[in-house]
C-alpha cells in the first residue's frame, strides 16, 4: 500500500522523500541551547512538550484552556507553570521568555483570532526570541483516519496560509520551514482512539457512533511494522519565526 503523504514535489516537478526530523530537533536547533532557557509553550495539553523541553534543562510555562487538559500537565510537569489561557490574550509582561512554541495547537485557534495569536507570542518574548510553530499538514495516512472524526482540512490549510501572509507583510522574518514526516505506532485502534480523544475530549461521541468507519480507515491506511503494531504517517511543517521589529 502507497504511504500517503511520504513525499513532496519539487520545483523541477520531481517527488522528493521527505527529510527525517521530528519536532525535538527542530526546537533545539532554533534555540541552540534550551538549558536556562524561560520557553513558552503555548496550548501545552497535557504537559508533554512541557516534560521534554525541560529534561533539556529550559524551564516552561505552559498555557492552555482546557482544565482538565492543564491538571494532567501540572501532574506530569510538577516543577513547571502552568495557566489556564487562551493564545488570543495571555497573561503575561512583555519580553517574558526566551522563546515561544505552538506544537500542533495553532490550528486549534479560531481562524480569525490566529494573526493576533500570533502577535501575542511576539509580544511575549524578548526582541531577538523565536517563535517555533510545528503543525500538521491536511495529508497522511494519519489524516485520511483522523478526518472520519473531524475534518480539520481547512483550518489546518488556514493556518499555513495565515503563517505565510504574516511572513509576507513583514510581520515575521521566517528563520527556516521544514517539512517533515511524523510517524505514529499503535498496537490496536482502542490506541489510536484515545490518542485522538486526548486531544479533544469532544471527539469520543464522534468515535462511538462512527466507529466501524473509523475501523475500515484505519485497517486501510495504516502499515504493520515487524512486530505487529500499526504505523500511520503524518506531513509535518515546522515554522522559525522572529518578529521584524
Amino acid at each position: 500500500m502507497p504511504c500517503e503523504g511520504a513525499f513532496v514535489k519539487r520545483t523541477d516537478g520531481e517527488d522528493e522523500a521527505l527529510p527525517k526530523a521530528d519536532a525535538m530537533s527542530i526546537i533545539k536547533t532554533a534555540f541552540v541551547s534550551l538549558a536556562g532557557k524561560e520557553i513558552l509553550d503555548i496550548g501545552c495539553g497535557n504537559g508533554t512538550l512541557a516534560r521534554s523541553l525541560m529534561d533539556q534543562g529550559a524551564r516552561v510555562t505552559g498555557v492552555d484552556p482546557n482544565g482538565e487538559a492543564l491538571e494532567a500537565a501540572r501532574r506530569a510537569v510538577p516543577s513547571g507553570t502552568f495557566h489556564n489561557a487562551g493564545a488570543e490574550a495571555m497573561p503575561f509582561a512583555n519580553h517574558s521568555f526566551d522563546g515561544a512554541v505552538f506544537l500542533n495547537s495553532l490550528h486549534h485557534v479560531p481562524k480569525l483570532a490566529m494573526p493576533r495569536a500570533l502577535r501575542e507570542a511576539a509580544r511575549v518574548i524578548n526582541p531577538a526570541g523565536s517563535i517555533i510553530v510545528v503543525e500538521p499538514l491536511a495529508n497522511g495516512s494519519f489524516f485520511s483516519v483522523l478526518r472520519i472524526v473531524e475534518d480539520e482540512t481547512d483550518i489546518r490549510a488556514a493556518a499555513q496560509e495565515i503563517i505565510d501572509e504574516m511572513v509576507k507583510d513583514e510581520t515575521f522574518e521566517q528563520l527556516s520551514r521544514t517539512d517533515y514526516l511524523r510517524r505514529e505506532h499503535f498496537t490496536d485502534l482502542d490506541q489510536f482512539l484515545a490518542r485522538i480523544a486526548a486531544v479533544d475530549p469532544a471527539r469520543a461521541s464522534v468515535v462511538e457512533e462512527r466507529r466501524s468507519e473509523i475501523e475500515a480507515a484505519f485497517r486501510r491506511y495504516a502499515q504493520a511494522t515487524a512486530d505487529g503494531r500499526m504505523t500511520l504517517e503524518q506531513p509535518m511543517r515546522a515554522h522559525v519565526l522572529r518578529t521584524r521589529r
